[in-house]
């Protein structure tokens, strides 16, 4: 039995209205999680219906098992959406995708796991990886950074203002020990920042530079958002959930790429090219009564882009 942390999807009922389920349509979600937003499409689809669920977290693949194994209408795989053109190309559901979501971030349960090593909150393990059976960790990386490498991931990813200071407070500290635990990192942050009148946790933006970082987030998200274009049918949707403005930056850019030709604005547009995606609407936010019950759901963001030709 896959032990599981209750988890509280954002968006759900957005979500569900954005998508427009036919209940005899392919739909993919990308991040399954903890399952909510999979198990709320599921209700909407027929027997003719399937859902494809990716995972790159093995315990999240464990559970997807678990809940939907014997779900006749659910694709389970373990493998990380920047390769999802591999995953529906071997059901042969290529271009006839009518929907696909992408929840990014980190769930509840990867949160609330103090051996996964995501929250500063929890005295754990510096693991950071999404993916725990590959890959080098954060505890590993941060022994072997430099602080020009490091004060760059913290600027670039975490957005930091304190970066230069923050880069030579680890390299620092790590001289005389090795830092492996979460709550080692958080306090060496910390203290290089001092007092701060900002709500946040001083090692909030750290901890969100090194995560993505590790896990090479930005690059594999353009990738899974281009890669998800092309399997959409006509009039098939993308739905992205992003919570940072790095994620909300790369999503613009996808949907630019993909929504003009890039020729000269003023010829007549009958010379234009047809459009691959439209914004449906402008980004949905969450609601305040879902805010005031879930407390991560504060920064999430919804798009909807639709495939047009």
């Amino acid at each position: 039995m896959v032990q599981t942390t209750l988890h509280q999807p954002v968006l759900v009922r957005e979500v569900v209205e954005a998508l427009e389920i036919e209940p005899g349509g392919i739909y993919v979600d990308c991040t399954f999680g903890r399952g909510g937003h999979s198990r709320e499409i599921l209700k909407r689809l027929n027997r003719k219906g399937c859902l494809v669920v990716l995972d790159q977290d093995p315990d999240a693949i464990a559970y997807a098992r678990q809940l939907l194994g014997k779900d006749c209408r659910v694709r389970i795989e373990y493998e990380n959406f920047a390769r999802v053109s591999k995953v529906v190309e071997k059901y042969g559901f290529a271009g006839k995708v009518n929907g696909i979501l992408f929840d990014l971030g980190i769930s509840s349960a990867q949160l609330d796991d103090p051996k996964r090593g995501f929250s500063f909150l929890l005295e754990g393990s510096l693991d950071m990886r999404m993916n725990t059976k590959e890959g080098i960790t954060a505890a590993d990386w941060l022994q072997r950074v430099n602080f020009h490498s490091l004060e760059e991931v913290l600027r670039m990813y975490g957005e930091e203002r304190y970066s230069k200071r923050i880069a030579a407070a680890i390299i620092s500290r790590k001289s005389e020990r090795p830092l492996s635990t979460t709550r080692q990192l958080a306090d060496v942050v910390s203290k290089a920042i001092g007092r701060s009148c900002e709500k946040k946790h001083p090692a909030t933006r750290t901890f969100q530079a090194i995560r993505i970082f590790i896990n090479q987030e930005l690059q594999m998200l353009k990738t899974g958002l281009n890669e998800g274009m092309g399997l959409l049918a006509e009039s098939g949707r993308m739905l992205v959930i992003t919570f940072h403005s790095l994620e909300d930056q790369v999503v613009k850019s996808v949907f630019r790429n993909q929504s003009h030709s890039g020729l000269p604005r003023k010829l007549p547009a009958v010379d234009l090219p047809k459009q691959k995606l439209r914004r449906v609407c402008k980004p949905i936010f969450p609601s305040q009564d879902e805010i005031i019950s879930n407390s991560r759901a504060r920064s999430a963001k919804l798009h909807v882009l639709e495939r047009i030709a």
